[in-house]
């Protein structure tokens, strides 16, 4: 069909984007279409004696047609587009939504995925090589956290008091520094990519370079002594030589790329909209803490940021603050994590009956929007009042 006369059909959603303040033409919605960004449209039938047939916009067309105007301008990546249609609960077409997740675990590259039949060993070698000799390095805590844990100590320290404090080392089996560098977490990370495993004594130790100035952290001691404190547990979901699984033994994407083509749309629009709340909760909080530091006055602010630093919430503010732009593709990624780590709780309670869930609403624990993800396990064992309380899943 021609692009410059418009069937009757296209000519109502063309109206219907003018009457709502926006230009598409005929050319956009063949290109929208082209990129399965928005169907066809749906025969009426023929009008008899050879007059032809007629057709009309899919009813989700119209809503579709407005949020294409809106986000879908020249230079936009398809798959981006894609997700913030989705973000928006527009009904794009279900495998064009899998197929944008899909590309944003395509986006996860490590050197040495050309060759995937190496054997595992010497890859491992060769990509500690490659990080040693290019300088690859992950950014542990960014600048801006790095100031507001500088800002917190030095206000605490002049009240007399010590950040953090000393008291801690007393729930710590390792205290001390972390020794893993930069590029020792660039290598872990690519590893756990790689292998979709990560030690129990690597996570501890990564951990602990994320919070670089405590003097120890109960947190990462937790994670390094679940084999000796909870051997029972540890073997449910540990290997064989300790290593914490990412489900089966195998690349950490392909995990990724499963759950792009298969976790039902409600679970990645639900997990969709819990990754910006906790985007926008860590930075709302990011903000809070600056006020009170440039009013030289601790408040509620910095005492959620204490809580947190040491836990699952402190991590989710790092992991936000290394994204300043945080593009689509990004909200994807973290999307599917979260719904990896849902499934992951989900396969712990199969596994360890009796997990102490309700701890996860311990406050500062995890980020707000990712405890209300949670609600049903947390909810399901909350003690009676006066009840006496365990840090551990109970073996």
């Amino acid at each position: 069909m021609s692009t410059d006369t418009p069937s009757p059909a296209d000519q109502l959603l063309l109206d219907h984007a003018h009457r709502h303040g926006f230009t598409v033409t005929a050319k956009m919605l063949e290109v929208w279409r082209s990129r399965r960004l928005l169907p066809g449209n749906i025969s009426s039938g023929g009008l008899g004696r050879g007059k032809g047939s007629t057709s009309r916009p899919a009813p989700e067309s119209f809503d579709l047609v407005l949020g294409l105007a809106r986000h879908g301008g020249r230079g936009k990546r398809p798959n981006d587009v894609a997700l913030l249609l989705f973000g928006e609960a527009l009904p794009v077409p279900e495998q064009t939504v899998r197929a944008a997740f899909t590309a944003a675990v395509d986006t996860l590259t490590v050197p040495g995925d050309d060759e995937p039949d190496t054997d595992p060993e010497h890859r491992l070698d060769a990509l500690a090589d490659h990080i040693a000799d290019a300088g690859l390095t992950v950014t542990l805590v960014p600048a801006r956290a790095r100031r507001i844990d500088e800002g917190i100590a030095r206000l605490v320290r002049a009240t007399g008091h010590t950040w953090p404090p000393a008291e801690l080392a007393a729930f710590d089996a390792n205290p001390g520094p972390s020794t893993a560098t930069p590029k020792d977490a660039a290598l872990a990370a690519a590893t756990a990519a790689i292998n979709g495993t990560m030690s129990l004594e690597d996570i501890g130790d990564l951990l602990r370079a994320m919070n670089p100035t405590a003097v120890a952290n109960p947190i990462a001691s937790l994670v390094e002594t679940t084999r000796k404190d909870v051997p029972e547990f540890a073997d449910a979901v540990l290997t064989d030589d300790n290593q914490l699984a990412l489900g089966p033994v195998r690349d950490a994407r392909d995990h990724l790329r499963d759950l792009a083509a298969t976790a039902p749309l409600q679970d990645l629009a639900r997990a969709w909209r819990t990754a910006e709340g906790v985007r926008q909760w860590a930075l709302d909080l990011c903000g809070r803490v600056e006020e009170e530091l440039a009013a030289e006055q601790l408040g509620e602010a910095a005492e959620e940021w204490m809580n947190g630093r040491y836990a699952m919430a402190g991590l989710a503010v790092l992991s936000t603050l290394k994204e300043p732009d945080w593009p689509p593709t990004q909200h994807a990624l973290d999307t599917l994590v979260l719904v990896y780590q849902l499934g992951e709780y989900r396969r712990l309670d199969r596994l360890v009956p009796g997990c102490q869930w309700h701890l996860l609403a311990t406050e500062g624990l995890m980020p707000p929007p990712t405890r209300e993800l949670l609600q049903d396990l947390i909810s399901r064992n909350v003690p009676s009042a006066g009840a006496e309380v365990d840090v551990r899943p109970a073996s």
